[in-house]
């Protein structure tokens, strides 16, 4: 993680290979002022930050696999005002820990059904940048 850079405002991302991420230009500046704070966690380990912050990940080296989930909680008055891969306001409903384990194993057990998102052709989260000009403040 890159220390403070949440302060700094959202900053937009470009895609760079298959991947979105934050114009490296500005992350260049940026890491000249703000010092890096690695983060070593154990499986099972979980971290929470910002949206804004600067963050990545080194490869993955080991013979498992990491999964990550990305949560984005917004006011449900600030819906979407126009149709994107950002879904629109969906009321939230509690269920037991126990539903939450079952749902994960079922959806990523055998079937592919409802995970588009893992289909290459199907992402559209980073794709949809292509076509986007770069922007600067």
């Amino acid at each position: 993680m890159i220390e403070g850079t949440h302060l700094l405002g959202r900053i937009d991302h470009v895609l760079t290979g298959d991947q979105a991420g934050a114009d490296k230009e500005r992350v260049s500046a940026i890491l000249e002022r703000f010092p890096i704070v690695y983060v070593e966690m154990d499986p099972g380990d979980v971290l929470f930050f910002h949206s804004n912050l600067l963050h990545a990940s080194a490869e993955n080296t080991s013979d498992q696999p990491r999964w990550s989930m990305i949560c984005c909680y917004n006011a449900a008055r600030n819906n979407p005002y126009k149709e994107s891969h950002h879904p629109r306001y969906t009321p939230l409903h509690k269920v037991p820990d126990s539903a939450i384990l079952e749902a994960g194993l079922r959806r990523f057990a055998d079937s592919t059904e409802d995970v588009a998102w893992l289909e290459d052709k199907k992402d559209r989260s980073a794709r949809s940048l292509e076509h986007e000009p770069t922007k600067h403040p």
